[in-house]
């Protein structure tokens, strides 16, 4: 009975809060409505110039091939290579074509010109990408038969047939939402008590240890299962996705991730003082977690110390859980290891939680 009780003052607490409940709504709508549209690894609107050296109705083609592609956003041409590098310098261009003189005579006769491709590479993806799409144009204008040989190459995407990218994102997004609302808000529920002096009420009453920590934990798992349900029927309502595989495991995965990061956030509130230093420390590790997670980049692109460290990151095993089930329909034979990777670092993070707490009586 008095944990029910103690359950009911942390809800009285949120609800009185002029603040949490709209952010607890609010949040898990804008990240899935926004970021799914912002959050696009596609390399897309590449600016180019081209310096076509041949001026020739055949180089002239290939100018206007490479005009006509989604890809670019053609900036014009200029007379010399040196006048394009310096649209590169102020920021005017991404790429530089430069297609070489006697371009239609080579191709005419069967010669390979040397067409010079020179891409901006302090943004690596978006350069080389860049200069990938344009070599795809050159060879098919230079090779008319290697490109009609590529176009009858059959290829089979799996999974995510048409490359939706918003697919690979959303599952994501999901342990973003449930890092920062059951991470966060535990982080600041302890420090913000020490703060305002309630918890001393607290520490003088018989409640025991576990009972105040579960009592801080079971809200924000409740919590946890509104938002995950309302980024399942957004993602559905806003763009037509749904999991699939089971919903279960879907909602399995997020109560664990809920496990480790409520306790996670009680342990740091337990060894904090004030609100400042707790999400200071917080921010400090949700974004190494983040970043080493796999969330935006493959973990296997890693050096072998970063990748190490996935072993430890429960993020990681989240995110790589939760899209083999979203997006590729795996059961629980698939994520098995996962799932007890989360509930073992989750219960030790519980564990630690209650022992942290010190409860001066």
């Amino acid at each position: 009975m008095t944990l029910k009780y103690l359950i009911q003052k942390e809800f009285i607490q949120i609800r009185r809060n002029a603040f949490l409940p709209r952010l607890i709504v609010a949040f898990p709508i804008m990240i899935m409505c926004v970021m799914p549209w912002v959050m696009n690894m596609e390399v897309k609107n590449v600016k180019v110039t081209i310096v076509d050296n041949d001026r020739s109705s055949m180089s002239q083609e290939l100018v206007h091939s490479v005009e006509a592609s989604n890809y670019f956003i053609f900036t014009g041409q200029q007379p010399t290579y040196r006048d394009a590098l310096r649209e590169v310098e102020h920021s005017r261009a991404d790429v530089v074509l430069v297609i070489p003189q006697d371009y239609s005579r080579d191709v005419t006769l069967g010669r390979q010109p040397q067409v010079l491709v020179a891409a901006n590479a302090v943004n690596g993806t978006k350069g080389s990408m860049g200069s990938s799409y344009l070599t795809q144009i050159v060879t098919a204008h230079v090779s008319p038969d290697a490109a009609a040989m590529q176009s009858r190459v059959s290829t089979l995407f799996l999974y995510n047939k048409h490359l939706n990218f918003k697919l690979f994102m959303i599952p994501a997004l999901f342990a973003i939402v449930m890092m920062l609302m059951t991470g966060f808000l535990p982080a600041l529920n302890i420090v913000g008590e020490k703060e305002a002096g309630t918890i001393e009420q607290i520490n003088v009453t018989p409640v025991s240890k576990w009972s105040f920590i579960l009592a801080k934990l079971i809200p924000y798992w409740i919590i946890a299962l509104f938002v995950i349900s309302m980024c399942l029927l957004l993602a559905w309502a806003v763009y037509g996705i749904t999991s699939a595989g089971p919903l279960w495991l879907v909602y399995a995965l997020a109560m664990l991730l809920a496990l480790f990061f409520s306790s996670f956030g009680l342990i740091i509130s337990n060894y904090s003082d004030t609100m400042q230093q707790a999400i200071f420390v917080m921010w400090f590790f949700v974004v190494m977690m983040l970043l080493l997670s796999g969330l935006f980049t493959p973990t296997r692109s890693m050096p072998s110390w970063a990748y190490a460290t996935t072993y430890v990151n429960p993020m990681s095993y989240f995110i790589n859980a939760v899209r083999t089930v979203f997006v590729r329909g795996g059961g629980i034979s698939s994520i098995w290891h996962q799932m007890a990777a989360l509930l073992g670092i989750g219960s030790l993070m519980a564990c630690w939680a209650v022992m942290s707490y010190r409860k001066n009586s």
